[in-house]
């Protein structure tokens, strides 16, 4: 289990990244969500111990991850966001030479597992290709082999999907699906559908706090019967979200495709006549709630909670 205690971090200049976040994490996948800029690249950083909080705790297992980096990370597999690779070496020269760094010194253990993790992520067959020819979706699934090596019980994995094809992020959510089962997975994304594909358990976060923790299930069944739908022209869409909780606003052929978070018809209160349809929840609109619309998450109370200490 990862548990974040009442972690906080403000870089120089008075920028506050984190605000006190409290997270329990069992084994299986949890997703991070969250805008560019919320906090979980620096969450995540932390927990990987790349950066030093100011204060908080973060516990794996027995292990302080504060006070123990050295031992966390001989159990921790880490894929960033932007991670560097020799263009001009192969994906089997590369990993041995990660496995090397790792501290598999014995040539045959080596060859052996830098084999099996290639093959693992489907890589086998290109293994003698540079990783200056990769396409972004290989260079990804080579970053997750990079991260297996050691057999790691933490896997931190932050913005795998983006920029992705539907092809490659289809392919890549079904390799963090295998991996699941069998250690703590902490998927940091903006893109809800990953989230809705892989994760049990998740958390939102904005401007460095965890405003929603639970399943994303309650999370959806909590919004059943309260999302609201109407087309509205172009011109009248700030009108509509100064009265009402606008949970997105996307376009359409006719105008502006509104959703409305309400327990009752939006047009009540709102004097706009007909037009609001009540729609099936999902996902995403739980996560735009959260973020483009705070005013409406009281509807969401009872949903799921935040860790606190």
């Amino acid at each position: 289990m990862l548990e974040i205690r009442n972690l906080r971090k403000t870089y120089p200049g008075g920028v506050q990244a984190l605000r006190g976040v409290s997270l329990k994490i069992q084994t299986g996948m949890f997703g991070l969500l969250g805008p560019n800029g919320a906090g979980k690249s620096t969450l995540m950083k932390c927990v990987a111990t790349l950066l030093e909080p100011d204060d908080g705790s973060i516990t794996l297992n027995e292990l302080d991850v504060r006070r123990q980096k050295d031992d966390v990370r001989r159990v921790l597999g880490y894929l960033p966001q932007d991670f560097g690779l020799y263009p001009s070496l192969t994906a089997e020269q590369m990993l041995d030479y990660l496995a090397c760094m790792k501290g598999l010194i014995e040539r045959s253990e080596r060859k052996r597992v830098v084999a099996a993790l290639l093959e693992r992520v489907n890589l086998a067959s290109v293994k003698k290709r540079r990783l200056g020819s990769y396409s972004g979706g290989m260079r990804q699934r080579f970053g997750i082999a990079q991260a297996l090596l050691g057999s790691p019980k933490l896997l931190v994995v932050d913005e795998p999907t983006a920029g992705l094809d539907p092809e490659e992020r289809n392919r890549f959510q079904n390799l963090l699906a295998e991996l699941s089962g069998e250690i703590v997975v902490l998927l940091s994304t903006h893109i809800v559908s990953d989230v809705t594909a892989l994760c049990r358990d998740m958390a939102i976060i904005r401007d460095g706090s965890i405003v929603h923790h639970g399943t994303p299930r309650d999370a959806v069944a909590a919004m059943r019967g309260k999302v609201w739908e109407k087309v509205v022209p172009r011109a009248l869409v700030d009108k509509y979200r100064s009265r009402l909780p606008v949970i997105s606003a996307n376009p359409s052929i006719d105008g502006i495709r509104l959703r409305v978070l309400s327990d009752g018809d939006p047009a009540t209160s709102f004097s706009a006549g007909d037009g609001f349809v009540a729609v099936e929840a999902n996902l995403e609109d739980v996560y735009f709630s959260f973020v483009n619309a705070p005013e409406a998450q009281g509807s969401l109370a009872g949903s799921g909670s935040s860790y606190s200490a």
